[in-house]
């Protein structure tokens, strides 16, 4: 009982971001006529570098809005970021006919992201990201793309894990290279 009772405090005061995406009305047709459903998407985030999504369906829209935020809760995902701003580096992510892409910004660029990535965004915490959505705009296949594109980042300190060196051979390597690129182009 008592372990509840932690965890529900703990969820109290993670204070969770919710956005809602998008909001369906859906009709299916049977022999006495049409039974009309609403399909919500939902995205969580603790703006501290969580985030997950959900989607419900129910025959009233806010029900269907709460099974999607469970759904979401509990599907939470977390993702690396640069100073708590930012993406590490550019990545791409696709899911059916959905494409995006994800850029690094600079402080003070702000999220430039249209519909589903703005919310994802919003819910995660970046500050600073340029997002474009390529192929479908069908938001479910956007969301699941933007996801996949958020699961393959990686941090510095992951790739040194993987590599077993320490952050700062792999962060000065990139540095020096970056010097010597400018070094040749001043010559």
């Amino acid at each position: 009982m008592a372990q509840v009772a932690d965890r529900r405090k703990a969820e109290k005061k993670e204070e969770l971001v919710e956005r809602l995406v998008h909001i369906n009305r859906v009709a299916k047709t049977v022999k006495g006529g049409r039974n009309m459903s609403f399909a919500a998407v939902v995205v969580v985030g603790d703006q501290k570098g969580r985030v997950g999504f959900g989607s419900g369906k129910a025959t009233e829209v806010p029900d269907a809005i709460t099974k999607a935020t469970n759904e979401a809760k509990k599907n939470m995902v977390r993702i690396p970021l640069r100073e708590g701003r930012t993406l590490h580096h550019d990545v791409k992510g696709v899911f059916g006919a959905g494409k995006v892409i994800l850029r690094t910004a600079p402080a003070g660029t702000g999220v430039i992201a249209g519909g589903p990535m703005r919310a994802i965004f919003e819910a995660l915490g970046v500050q600073d990201v340029v997002a474009k959505s390529l192929g479908s705009n069908n938001p479910y296949n956007m969301i699941k793309a933007t996801f996949n594109a958020l699961q393959s980042i990686n941090s510095p300190r992951m790739v040194a894990a993987k590599r077993g060196k320490k952050v700062g051979d792999i962060v000065s390597r990139r540095e020096n290279s970056s010097n010597v690129k400018m070094e040749k182009e001043e010559a």
